[in-house]
């Protein structure tokens, strides 16, 4: 693995990407934006991957530091650097070409605008940090890969309704990328307006390509994984986004 590989554990369908999953990244290991793409936002939050069912939610890997999140008005791609990407369950569990390496100081990925299915804001306690769910729809399985991000509950509850907006603005005028049904844009014309409500934790993205995982033994792996999300202080407990 690359020392700029993304920990990420699905690619981008074949028909949507002409590039790899991971971001190009600097000298300084910050970003490097596409022509015309413009850099909204940044945060340092921690990451982590899931995996969801209709029945279970698993965490497959989680990340030993905060990284930074770059949120441009294309895709949300963080970069951060640490000794190893720490996979939940043990060395023996999770996708095969994660098990046993150790990366050379950093680690990066990228989600583009034309995967999210949905957001989900999972809410905490007063004073405990928020965990939002960046989730995208797979090919060929019902399970549904995310990207987890953690932090304090004001930041994260921003960094969502800047995700929903954007996401759908790129849709709504991007019409090449995704196809939209008149209901769909009807949707997304609510979702590039005002940020989620006060209650709202579950922000629906009509219009979503599907990805596809590196290797189909990701699909069907079985192993001892945690089961839902333990919030940082476990993270870090085990050597974790």
């Amino acid at each position: 693995m690359h020392g700029d590989a993304s920990p990420f554990f699905i690619s981008p369908h074949r028909f949507d990407a002409d590039d790899d999953v991971a971001p190009v990244l600097d000298r300084r290991h910050e970003l490097i934006v596409e022509a015309g793409e413009q850099v909204l936002t940044r945060h340092r939050l921690h990451a982590s991957g899931h995996l969801l069912g209709p029945t279970e939610a698993r965490q497959q890997w989680t990340l030993p530091e905060p990284v930074t999140v770059t949120v441009t008005d294309r895709r949300i791609a963080y970069v951060g650097g640490g000794p190893q990407l720490t996979l939940v369950g043990g060395a023996g569990d999770g996708a095969r070409h994660r098990r046993g390496v150790r990366l050379p100081g950093l680690v990066s990925g990228q989600i583009r605008w034309q995967w999210p299915s949905r957001l989900e804001l999972l809410t905490a306690g007063p004073g405990e940090h928020v965990h939002l769910l960046v989730v995208c729809d797979a090919l060929r399985t019902i399970q549904q890969p995310a990207l987890g991000l953690t932090g304090p509950a004001g930041e994260v509850t921003e960094l969502t309704r800047r995700v929903r907006r954007t996401v759908a603005g790129f849709r709504l005028t991007h019409p090449e990328l995704v196809e939209l049904s008149p209901p769909e844009r009807d949707v997304l014309a609510v979702r590039a307006g005002a940020g989620p409500g006060a209650g709202e934790t579950r922000i629906t993205l009509p219009g979503s390509l599907p990805v596809e995982f590196h290797s189909r033994d990701d699909y069907y792996r079985r192993g001892r994984f945690d089961r839902g999300w333990h919030g940082p202080a476990a993270g870090a407990a085990s050597g974790n986004r």
